[in-house]
């Protein structure tokens, strides 16, 4: 009897690290494992790489194959900033994609270039969440822990490091930087923020091998290590996702992406240009309140999350972290329309609506962007954490008149870094792996009539609270 093959991947992602342990032949989820992080509070969002590492140890140890795991791939949140030393160790605490005091710099960076231009550049306007504002917080704002640092990486780069001890990443995570384009690193936008290129790691081909597991680990030594990626690819990957595919995923972020077969530039910067972990591109819109928010907001009302009932002209904006789509990073909550009559179950209601607003109103841009049809029939792949709440369910039935497919797959993150590691084995495109695996197969939920009429509530109401959200000017 041939011996079982198994491959770990890994998703480190906001609040935990969870690692898979999966069977090569039949997709088979063979063991699992989680550990927490910790997140600061307050003006800013940051976290110990070094935290990271041990929840990845610990992780990888719970699905019971660390030890015997055929190959391994990391895949991380994207855009947070670590920052190390000569000694490879952490400078200060990561910046996190959600951490919004760089939007000034992120402004000026646009100003510089010109929005069309940067997206030319790099396939994206730059908001508080890309990587390169982040640096050029640092070095405005911590000049002296700036002067200190030998290497920049991103979260998954730096996992992947400590495994292998080489400074490698992919195109797919490197995209989310501002400073990477199709031609490498852009040394004018390196220039711009005063970033030395011999401070970042070499981006490696699709499909690459990153290095392997070295000695003194407790995880199998030798074992061949992927390049890994960015989450957003790795879940493509995960649901080994065919061009013009659209996916709504529902996290402590919200995003809305597909894989697109001509490369990405919005000058207007709702639409982000990624690369994919393949050879193609990733277009996608980020909100940065998802889930989160809208729990806080049942929370704050009293109500159970699926508490919701129909009706009423409440408007909820639900920016309590700032917003990244659209681009309002000082914006707080807002709750506009209310009546006498008005339930805590509508408030709820409008809650979900304003939250789903942002993406699925940015889904044709996302389609267009990388050379597809909006107007295509294709279900749309609901995924993350909030996808099999009935809630969000027939909010994003209703907001986007599609029909709706929920996978039975979870944790398409670590299992499209376990297809990463399994495709090093076989020699298939990592997607291939997925499709094989059946990740995406799940009850499609038939289409509804659309709800133009919420859509156009919130749309008017966000237009006409400009002033109150801290749009720039001219958007006022």
């Amino acid at each position: 009897m041939a011996e079982q093959r198994v491959v770990i991947g890994v998703d480190s992602s906001t609040q935990a690290t969870k690692a898979l342990a999966v069977d090569i032949d039949t997709g088979e989820v063979v063991g699992e494992g989680r550990a927490r992080h910790t997140v600061s509070t307050g003006a800013g969002r940051e976290s110990d790489p070094e935290q990271w590492w041990e929840a990845l140890v610990e992780a990888a140890a719970l699905t019971g194959w660390a030890d015997r795991a055929a190959a391994l791939s990391v895949a991380g949140q994207q855009h947070g900033l670590v920052t190390l030393d000569r000694a490879g160790r952490p400078v200060r605490p990561a910046l996190l994609w959600n951490d919004v005091r760089s939007a000034p710099q992120a402004a000026r960076l646009r100003d510089a270039f010109g929005a069309a231009e940067t997206a030319r550049r790099t396939g994206s306007v730059p908001t508080a969440a890309f990587t390169a504002a982040k640096w050029a917080w640092l070095r405005t704002d911590e000049p002296a822990a700036a002067d200190r640092v030998a290497a920049v990486r991103l979260p998954h780069d730096f996992l992947t490091e400590r495994l292998t001890g080489e400074a490698v990443t992919d195109r797919g995570d490197a995209s989310g930087t501002g400073w990477w384009g199709p031609d490498g690193y852009d040394p004018d936008v390196l220039a711009r923020i005063g970033l030395d290129p011999g401070l970042l790691p070499r981006v490696l081909a699709p499909g690459a091998r990153a290095g392997t597991v070295r000695p003194g680990l407790p995880l199998r030594e030798g074992a061949p290590v992927a390049t890994g990626t960015g989450d957003n690819m790795a879940a493509a990957l995960g649901l080994g996702l065919l061009p013009g595919q659209p996916v709504l995923s529902l996290g402590t972020s919200g995003t809305v992406y597909a894989v697109g077969r001509t490369r990405p530039a919005d000058p207007s910067g709702t639409v982000a240009g990624f690369a994919d972990a393949l050879g193609g591109w990733l277009p996608l819109a980020c909100t940065l309140n998802c889930t989160l928010a809208v729990d806080r907001f049942a929370a704050l009302l009293g109500r159970g999350r699926e508490e919701v009932e129909d009706g009423g002209t409440a408007v909820v904006l639900p920016y309590l972290d700032g917003e990244r789509t659209p681009d309002l990073p000082g914006a707080s909550g807002l709750v506009h329309g209310l009546r006498h009559d008005t339930t805590r179950g509508q408030l709820l209601q409008a809650a979900y609506d304003g939250a789903a607003h942002a993406l699925l109103t940015a889904l044709d841009g996302v389609l267009l962007a990388g050379g597809e049809d909006p107007r295509g029939d294709e279900p749309l792949l609901l995924i993350g954490g909030g996808a099999r709440g009935r809630a969000w369910q027939r909010t994003v039935l209703r907001l986007s008149g599609r029909p709706v497919q929920v996978p039975v797959a979870r944790e398409l993150v670590a299992l499209g870094a376990a297809a990463q590691a399994a495709a090093l084995l076989t020699g298939e495109p990592a997607d291939a792996v997925a499709r094989r695996w059946r990740t995406a197969d799940g009850p499609v939920l038939e289409a509804v009539e659309r709800d133009d009429d919420a859509l156009e509530r919130i749309g008017d109401t966000l237009r006409r609270a400009g002033a109150l959200q801290g749009a720039p000017a001219e958007d006022r």
